[in-house]
């Protein structure tokens, strides 16, 4: 009786186990966009929640990079550690990948983010009830819908927004793949996620004021999706609404896509 039971065990365990390879990539995409947006957006609504007494900028920073620097420790080996479609679109645009995967890799992308809006949202439920009153407000002292996605500056334009997430994209692409190509000095291997976060550091610090330095569609669209549902409302998507200053809402997308090409056309 006991082998047979060892054998009804390990039947369950192989079941368990995806055998599609696409499978697990997609699976792994979204996982690590998960951990990233719990952990990078969990730094945030600290700081915001507390009102600064348990966080602020330099926490948020080098929160989310670490968060970044972490997904890609448990992802890296089996999808890549993408984590951001503008990184998945530049690696099919340049041949890296093949196209197929590119709508599997995407929308496990969104999805992981929504889903980790989703968690860090139940986590913090309370807090965001109290912070103001029982209400999820997108502007004002009081809002807490910038906890999950960034928004611009009140003072920035169109053609100065599309500019900042081109310029953002295109540092952060360019230099993550210099950082993995053999031909440059290198990083020790098992610590290319260390360094990538350290470059999220340094862009943050430096291009982060305009609009917040997203520089992942996912990172920023998944979470504004499920704030639109979870009572902040769709104003976080209206262009030219006062959470969004003077710009178009959806332009930042656009430009992350444009951007990680001319990051990759650089090195």
């Amino acid at each position: 009786m006991q082998p047979e039971k060892g054998q009804n065990a390990k039947s369950f365990k192989q079941r368990l186990v995806l055998k599609s390879s696409l499978a697990k990539e997609t699976l792994s995409e979204f996982l690590g966009t998960f951990i990233m947006i719990v952990l990078g957006c969990g730094s945030v609504a600290q700081a915001i929640l507390s009102r600064g007494h348990f966080g602020g900028i330099v926490t948020i920073n080098v929160g989310f990079a670490t968060a970044v620097a972490m997904a890609i420790y448990v992802t890296g080996g089996v999808s890549g550690g993408h984590i951001n479609p503008a990184v998945t679109f530049a690696m099919c645009l340049f041949g890296r990948m093949k196209w197929f995967k590119l709508p599997f890799y995407m929308g496990a992308q969104f999805l992981g983010a929504f889903a980790g809006a989703a968690t860090l949202f139940g986590i913090y439920y309370d807090g965001l009830m109290s912070f103001a009153g029982g209400k999820l407000l997108i502007v004002g002292e009081n809002a807490t819908a910038h906890i999950f996605a960034t928004y611009p500056a009140p003072y920035l334009s169109l053609a100065n927004a599309f500019a900042d997430q081109v310029v953002a994209t295109m540092f952060l692409l360019m230099i993550v793949f210099a950082i993995f190509d053999s031909r440059n000095l290198g990083v020790p291997r098992g610590l290319e996620p260390i360094v990538i976060g350290l470059l999220i550091i340094v862009i943050s610090c430096s291009l982060g004021l305009n609009s917040g330095c997203a520089m992942n569609p996912a990172r920023d669209l998944g979470p504004r999706f499920f704030t639109a549902l979870a009572g902040w409302g769709f104003e976080v998507f209206t262009p030219g609404s006062p959470a969004l200053g003077k710009q178009n809402h959806f332009t930042p997308r656009r430009s992350k896509m444009r951007g990680c090409g001319l990051g990759l056309l650089l090195p």
